[in-house]
């Protein structure tokens, strides 16, 4: 049995990034890229979250919650989506079929521990990763994950059990996709892409607490400088092993988000001839420099290459002052007058 749909693969820095800007522009949106779906959806986020413990390690994001780009920036452009979730395996391989038979590619969150295409190293129990399964040949699904340079293929076995993996964030099957294809104006995608921006600046600059945004930054940064007297020696290295792993395996590479963010603004303004997009971008790059610093300095102090609590202040030091930057950066977007 062979059922394939029009679909083409690209590739992403982002799982979520990419499948979104992979359905959308086959959906109508043509003029959507990845760095314009990043920021139309409000993706850039920090929080820790306390008391909460993930791989032994602190809870940290650096982006949205998982599905909330996607949901954001097809409500941002009328675009209405479809969203299941299948209590049986059996059933949600029924519906699977069904959409690709009917020519629809869908997106898919999947457990990355079982992705056979991963290599070994990569793979961890994760179950927020996304990719888009846009065929069948036999008995194999055929696959377009986002951060891979081309398509691949999953067995029905192994297709199933990355879509039903176990733990938190749990799949239970999920898939999506835009329930109808439009053509998206160049007004729609500005109006969008303001509106993603306010609820940016919300997000990150007037959350209350310590916990989210840039004072969440700061907040771990404070903490960072405590690890070392408060955890021992072994305990404050894997804190810091977790932070560069949800910084660079989850996220994109060394603050790989405020890169994308920056690629944003600057595509932002052909829609929004604003020069202040510009000259901010510039900032979410240094922001993003820094973050790529403060993880080499993580990873000196959790091989062993250093390690003395001077080196854990230098560390705390470096996100307090990714802190300022990011702040610098919303309040500039929260003073633009979109009007005018």
């Amino acid at each position: 049995m062979c059922m394939t749909t029009d679909f083409k693969h690209l590739q992403a820095a982002h799982c979520e990034n990419g499948v979104t800007t992979n359905l959308l522009q086959s959906a109508g949106a043509t003029k959507l890229t990845e760095p314009l779906a990043f920021g139309i959806g409000s993706g850039l986020f920090y929080v820790q979250l306390p008391f909460l413990v993930i791989n032994n390690g602190p809870a940290i994001a650096f982006r949205t919650m998982p599905g909330l780009i996607f949901k954001r920036t097809c409500d941002a452009l009328g675009i209405p989506v479809f969203r299941k979730k299948f209590s049986s395996k059996e059933s949600g391989k029924k519906y699977l079929d069904e959409c690709l038979a009917s020519g629809q590619p869908v997106g898919a969150q999947v457990g990355v521990y079982y992705l056979t295409y991963f290599p070994k190293e990569y793979r961890f129990h994760f179950n927020a990763h996304n990719m888009i399964v846009f065929g069948k040949e036999d008995d194999r699904y055929l696959i377009s994950d986002p951060v891979m340079e081309t398509p691949t293929s999953l067995t029905e076995y192994e297709l199933e059990r990355v879509r039903f993996a176990k733990g938190a964030f749990a799949p239970r099957g999920q898939i999506y996709y835009p329930k109808e294809k439009k053509i998206i104006t160049d007004e729609q995608m500005a109006n969008a892409i303001v509106k993603g921006i306010k609820r940016n600046v919300n997000h990150m600059i007037r959350i209350p607490g310590n916990i989210a945004g840039v004072k969440g930054i700061a907040g771990t940064g404070k903490k960072i400088k405590k690890w070392k007297a408060k955890l021992g020696d072994e305990k404050a290295g894997l804190y810091l092993a977790q932070l560069v792993r949800m910084q660079e395996e989850i996220g994109t590479g060394g603050g790989g988000f405020r890169y994308i963010y920056g690629a944003f603004l600057q595509e932002a303004h052909a829609f929004i001839p604003k020069d202040e997009l510009l000259d901010i971008s510039k900032i979410f790059t240094e922001a993003g420099d820094k973050w790529r610093t403060a993880a080499v300095q993580a990873a000196g102090i959790y091989k062993g290459r250093i390690g003395s609590q001077a080196d854990y202040d230098v560390m705390g030091d470096y996100l307090i002052e990714i802190s300022e930057i990011e702040k610098k950066a919303f309040q500039a977007l929260s003073k633009i007058k979109w009007n005018s």
